[in-house]
């Protein structure tokens, strides 16, 4: 089979090298193929036409006069001036299969090593659709998270438990009350709880669970409560059974961290939303001359079959800039093949002061926006906490300036007070 007609998969990066970045190209296409650094006799024609990455498009841009990351490679110096630019390689489907351990080692794999590499960005990746297919991908997305929450149109408003660490499994349950009597849609454990020895999953689980089903009969509908069950495989098929038979609606797991072959295992699995936690991200993301870039991270979770993804929120605590998180979240909507949507998860230092300007951003609500100060902390209280973000995104979908909104609607006016908006 001719290499322009078998089957291929496209990978797209940002590059920086002292070498020609055509010289670059081939050697990673090689270097993440059939290739290594010199001509081997087991590398025949056929094999180089059936299984040989191909170098499809090289675009230089700027060239800067010392390399972004330190090489021991003795034709790199501090003072090595080094070319900048994109390109784009074709795998073979065959390579890789179904298997996203493979896939992963071909996109992100030894490439990153290199030495004559000086900076590296997987920026996007294009994959057929009979691939995308065999994957797990997405079990609920958008669509089917909504009708388990119970709420057809608008965002999800929710919050994390807070404190992170420390509450027994029984102050953890008083505080889902408190947060249930306010009308909170959807709320999760912290990142930092699984099952430690002050709060046992199961104790967890079944205290809060108590508390959800007393509020699910009196509002028609279940709270949607993600419980972290990141652990090993067995561990986290064992802890989502459990939560299905305590009748709850989603499940809650540090993907960077448990990997996606445990996720993709679960997925086959599970009866519920996978709630995909990304912290770690600034490990792949921070860096402009290393790592991965959104676009190609939430693809690679749709195959492994996540419902949702944080992306971050505006005007948030941590490094992200605004326009990568707006970016991070269309990305997550984007439609792809038979991988449907993810629903993007908004949180760190939110209020009601970023709806206006998610909304506008976005265009859309189907998302989680999540407050934890901006909730819990409210100076009326958790249950004004839930009203004000629920009034900021009704003045935002109406068009009306929060601080127009907030005359007539005090829980509005008091977050705006408290968190930095208007007197």
């Amino acid at each position: 089979m001719s290499a322009t007609h078998r089957p291929e998969f496209r990978v797209r990066y940002w590059v920086e090298s002292p070498t020609p970045l055509l010289k670059v190209a081939e050697a990673i296409a090689g270097e993440q193929s059939s290739g290594t650094f010199l001509a081997l006799a087991g590398e025949t024609a056929e094999l180089r036409e059936r299984s040989r990455a191909r170098v499809v498009a090289v675009e230089a841009k700027e060239s800067i006069p010392h390399p972004s990351l330190p090489s021991a490679r003795g034709s790199v110096s501090t003072a090595t001036a080094c070319q900048q630019g994109e390109i784009v390689i074709a795998f073979p489907v065959g390579n890789v299969g179904p298997n996203l351990p493979a896939l992963l080692s071909t996109v992100a794999g030894n490439l990153f090593e290199l030495g004559d590499v000086t900076g590296l960005r997987l920026l996007d990746l294009d994959l057929p659709e009979d691939l995308i297919r065999a994957f797990p991908r997405p079990q609920f997305g958008v669509a089917g998270t909504r009708r388990l929450a119970g709420v057809p149109e608008g965002p999800l408003v929710g919050t994390i438990i807070k404190p992170s660490i420390g509450l027994t499994p029984a102050q953890t349950a008083q505080l889902v009350d408190v947060l249930c009597t306010g009308g909170i849609d959807f709320l999760k454990d912290d990142e930092l709880v699984a099952d430690p020895p002050y709060a046992p999953f199961e104790a967890r689980l079944r205290e809060v669970m108590l508390v959800l089903h007393r509020h699910a009969d009196r509002l028609g509908r279940m709270p949607m409560y993600a419980i972290n069950i990141s652990g090993t495989p067995d561990q986290m098929r064992c802890r989502h059974d459990q939560v299905v038979a305590a009748g709850g609606t989603c499940v809650m797991v540090n993907i960077n961290w448990v990997g996606h072959s445990a996720v993709q295992d679960l997925r086959h699995h599970s009866q519920l939303p996978i709630h995909g936690h990304r912290n770690g991200w600034g490990l792949f993301a921070r860096s402009p001359a290393l790592g991965i870039e959104f676009e190609a991270y939430q693809k690679l979770w749709r195959l492994a079959g996540i419902d949702h993804l944080h992306v971050n929120g505006l005007r948030n605590k941590f490094w992200e800039p605004d326009d990568s998180v707006i970016r991070s979240a269309r990305a997550c909507l984007a439609p792809w093949g038979s991988a449907a949507p993810l629903m993007p998860v908004f949180s760190s230092g939110q209020t009601a002061l970023q709806a206006a300007d998610t909304h506008a951003a976005l265009g859309c609500m189907d998302l989680m926006h999540l407050a934890g100060g901006g909730i819990i902390g409210h100076p009326g209280g958790v249950a004004a906490g839930v009203t004000s973000m629920r009034q900021a995104w009704q003045a935002a979908a109406a068009g009306i300036s929060v601080e127009d909104y907030g005359r007539s609607h005090p829980e509005l006016r008091a977050a705006l007070q408290a968190f930095g908006g208007a007197a």
